[in-house]
């Protein structure tokens, strides 16, 4: 039988999960509350450690806060009108991008994209630490981004993340469903494909 953690809009699981992973979520209801500047640090310094093949650390960070209306403006304008809609309050928008190439020898890194995902896993866990959230976002125009931010040719945008506090008055019920996940064992085969496995 399911269990719920005993913490707000926990996500639903059967077994044991670390309480920053089952308190993680995405809101929009974002607060204009300004985010200090060391925890923001912090964020960027979880995620340097992540892994990643040959150790590349082929992630890369822009980051635009209200402070600098200019940057804010040019990465909101980047985002589809429904996600500028709700992340316009938030205090900090940051672009994550890939590094295409490996450094060691000029050869395609097809793992980028996986790694910066584990960096943002970090980044993401440890703004959940802090009391912050983060929302990430795939719905904007990565093109855009590359010209208005100047990005340089071997590397890609990935998402665009809002960063900040929950508004106060925030319903936590109005995102809930974001909570829901499919069965685990829809999600982990044993052997092959297709095969159910028996840890659960």
């Amino acid at each position: 039988m399911a269990v719920m953690a005993e913490i707000e809009n926990a996500v639903e699981s059967s077994v044991a999960v670390h309480e920053l992973i089952a308190r993680r979520w995405s809101p929009k209801d974002f607060s204009e509350r300004r985010v200090e500047p060391e925890k923001l640090a912090s964020l960027f310094e979880a995620a340097r450690t992540a892994p990643s093949s040959y150790n590349e650390q082929p992630w890369r960070f822009i980051v635009a806060t209200r402070d600098d209306a200019a940057a804010f403006d040019h990465l909101l304008s980047t985002l589809a009108a429904p996600n500028a809609a709700w992340a316009k309050r938030a205090p900090v928008l940051i672009l994550s991008v890939a590094k295409l190439d490996f450094t060691r020898n000029g050869q395609p890194n097809r793992h980028a994209f996986h790694d910066v995902g584990q960096s943002v896993a970090y980044l993401t866990l440890q703004a959940t630490s802090l009391g912050l959230y983060v929302h990430q976002m795939g719905g904007f125009d990565g093109e855009r981004a590359a010209q208005l931010l100047n990005i340089p040719s071997g590397y890609a945008p990935v998402a665009v993340m809002a960063v900040g506090y929950r508004e106060a008055s925030g319903d936590a019920t109005a995102t809930a469903p974001q909570r829901s996940r499919r069965a685990v064992e829809d999600l982990v085969f044993s052997g092959t494909w297709g095969e159910s496995s028996n840890i659960f």
